[in-house]
C-alpha cells in the first residue's frame, strides 16, 4: 500500500506517517523500483497502536518503550504495568492542576458579578494583582 493508503487506514495524515517513521516509531517502509514507499499490514497495526497510545496522551518515549517491550514478547508484562502506572500518576497530577486552575478562575469570576466599566472590572484587577505565587506551576511528564 502507498503512504496515502496507510494514512487513511490509520486515520491520520501523510505528514503524521512520515513523522512517526522519522521518529523511529514506525518501521521504515520498503521502496519500489520507482523509489515510492510501500507499506504492509504490519505498518497498519503499528500505526494504529501508536495512534491509540497518543489518544491516551502517552509520550513518544513511552510509546517507544512499549514497542520495545512488545518486540521482546518473551518477558512478562510487569514493565508495561509499571509504565502505565507511572502515566496514570502523571494524569492524576494534571487533573489536580486543572482543578486548581478551575478554582482560581472561579475566584476571579466571583470578582465581577455585574457589567461595569472595564477600568472597574474585578477580573482584570485580579489578574493585574496576581503575584508569582498565585500562578499555577504546571508539571509535565514530557522529558
Amino acid at each position: 500500500m502507498t503512504i496515502g493508503d496507510l494514512a487513511e487506514a490509520g486515520q491520520c495524515t501523510v505528514a503524521t506517517v512520515r513523522y512517526y517513521e522519522k521518529e523511529g516509531l514506525l518501521p521504515r517502509a520498503g521502496r519500489t523500483g520507482g523509489n515510492y514507499r510501500t507499506f504492509g499490514p504490519a505498518h497498519v497495526e503499528r500505526l494504529r497502536f501508536i495512534r491509540n497510545c497518543r489518544s491516551l496522551d502517552l509520550t513518544h518515549g513511552e510509546i517507544r518503550a512499549l514497542i520495545a517491550m512488545m518486540d521482546t514478547s518473551d518477558q512478562d508484562c510487569g514493565s508495561v504495568n509499571g509504565l502505565l502506572d507511572e502515566h496514570i500518576g502523571h494524569v492524576r497530577g494534571r487533573i489536580e492542576e486543572l482543578r486548581e486552575l478551575e478554582r482560581q478562575l472561579a475566584a476571579l469570576r466571583e470578582r465581577c458579578q455585574a457589567e461595569r466599566r472595564v477600568e472597574d472590572c474585578g477580573i482584570l484587577q485580579g489578574l493585574a494583582e496576581m503575584g508569582g505565587e498565585d500562578r499555577p506551576v504546571h508539571r509535565t511528564h514530557l522529558g
